[in-house]
C-alpha cells in the first residue's frame, strides 16, 4: 500500500474511532449558569413586556372590535336644568378574551360636528367581555351644555340618520392576571332620526266661528310618526302656524311624549278664519276639496311649568308642512262651501 493510501485510512479510522458527545448533557453541565441567565432574562424582561404591552394591546383591540348596538334611548322627567335619561344597548364580542371592564363615565357627542362637545355623560356599569351582553343605564342628568343638547335634538329631529359617539376611559381586568390595564371605550352609533316628523296627519274634528273658553276655534286628531328609537317627554308644545307664507295662528299639543312609532294626540288651535277662507277661494284649493298646506314651527315647550329650551329651539329650527282638509271640515261643521273667487267667496269672507 502506498504512503498516500495509508494516510487516508488512518485519518478515516481516527475520525470514526472517537465519536463526539451529542446533546447538551456535557454542555449544559459546564454552562448551566448561561442557561440560568437566559431564563432570568425571559422572566424579568420578556414576561413583563408581554404583560405591560402585549396584553393591553390585545385587550384594546378586542374592545375596538366589539359591536355596540342601541336598542332604545329615553328622556323623561324633563326640566329646565336636568332630565332623566335611560339607554338600552347590547355589546357583542367574539368571546375569546375572559375579562371584566370597570364602570366608566361615557361621554356622548355628535361624531360629525366638531368640536366633539358632549351633550350627555352616562355612567356605564361594570361589564364583561362575554360574547353577548345587555347594558342598560338609567341616570338623572344635570344639563351641563344646553347648546350641545339642543344641537343633538335638532339633528335628531331633522335628519334621517345621525352618528353619535360614546367615549370613555376605563380599565380592563384579564382573568388570571392580578393587574388592571387602561383602555378606551369608543363606539360610534348610526341612529335613525325623526326625519322632520314626515308623515304627520291632521284630521279636523271641530271648526267654529267663535273661540271657545280656551280661545281656540279649531280642534283635530293628529298622528305623529317617530322613526327613531328615542322617546322624549316634551310636555305642552306650542307652534307658530303659517298659511301661504303668512302667520295665521297658534297650534297647541298638550302633554306630548314622542315614542318610537306612531303617536296619537289631540291638537287645538287658534286660527284667523279670514285668512283660511281667502286661501280656500284660490286655486288649486277650491278645486281639491279644500286641502291646504299649513306650515308649523316650534314656539315653546313647557313641562310641569318649566321651559325646555333644548326642545323648543330644536323645534323652532325646523319648518314642517302638513296638508289639512280644512275645507271639508268647514263644510261639515258650518255647512259652508267656499267657491273659487267671485261673489260667493266674498260672502263667505263676510260670514267669517
Amino acid at each position: 500500500m502506498s504512503d498516500v493510501d495509508k494516510t487516508a485510512v488512518t485519518q478515516a479510522e481516527t475520525a470514526s474511532g472517537k465519536p463526539r458527545k451529542r446533546g447538551c448533557v456535557g454542555h449544559c453541565t459546564r454552562f448551566w449558569w448561561a442557561y440560568l441567565i437566559v431564563i432570568v432574562v425571559v422572566v424579568v424582561v420578556v414576561v413583563p413586556v408581554v404583560l405591560l404591552v402585549g396584553v393591553p394591546k390585545i385587550a384594546q383591540q378586542k374592545l375596538d372590535d366589539a359591536e355596540l348596538t342601541l336598542d332604545g334611548l329615553v328622556a323623561v322627567d324633563t326640566q329646565t336644568q336636568n332630565l332623566t335619561m335611560s339607554i338600552n344597548s347590547t355589546i357583542k364580542t367574539d368571546g375569546s378574551v375572559h375579562a371584566d371592564i370597570d364602570a366608566f363615565p361615557g361621554a356622548m357627542y355628535l361624531e360629525d360636528y366638531e368640536p366633539h362637545t358632549p351633550f350627555a355623560t352616562l355612567n356605564f356599569p361594570t361589564t364583561t367581555a362575554d360574547a353577548h351582553q345587555t347594558v342598560n343605564v338609567t341616570q338623572f342628568l344635570p344639563i351641563e351644555n344646553v347648546e350641545a343638547l339642543t344641537r343633538y335634538n335638532t339633528w335628531l329631529l331633522s335628519n334621517e340618520t345621525l352618528r353619535v359617539t360614546v367615549e370613555g376611559d376605563t380599565h380592563v381586568h384579564v382573568r388570571g392576571i392580578p393587574r388592571a390595564y387602561p383602555v378606551t371605550f369608543k363606539k360610534t352609533l348610526t341612529m335613525n332620526g325623526l326625519r322632520g316628523l314626515e308623515g304627520t296627519v291632521v284630521r279636523p274634528t271641530w271648526v267654529a266661528l267663535q273661540n271657545d273658553t280656551m280661545g281656540n276655534n279649531f280642534r283635530a286628531n293628529v298622528s305623529i310618526p317617530n322613526a327613531s328609537l328615542v322617546a322624549f317627554e316634551l310636555g305642552n308644545v306650542t307652534f307658530y302656524n303659517y298659511l301661504l307664507g303668512k302667520e295665521v295662528g297658534t297650534v297647541y299639543i298638550d302633554n306630548l311624549t314622542l315614542r318610537p312609532g306612531m303617536n296619537e294626540y289631540t291638537m287645538r288651535a287658534t286660527i284667523n278664519n279670514a285668512d283660511v277662507i281667502e286661501a280656500l277661494g284660490q286655486k288649486p284649493y277650491c278645486e281639491n276639496g279644500g286641502v291646504i298646506p299649513f306650515q308649523i314651527r316650534g314656539k315653546s315647550v313647557v313641562n310641569h311649568g318649566q321651559p325646555l329650551p333644548y326642545f323648543a329651539d330644536a323645534l323652532s329650527a325646523h319648518n314642517q308642512t302638513v296638508d289639512i282638509p280644512i275645507g271639508a271640515a268647514i263644510k261639515t261643521h258650518l255647512n259652508v262651501t267656499i267657491p273659487c273667487g267671485g261673489l260667493g267667496h266674498k260672502r263667505a269672507l263676510e260670514l267669517f
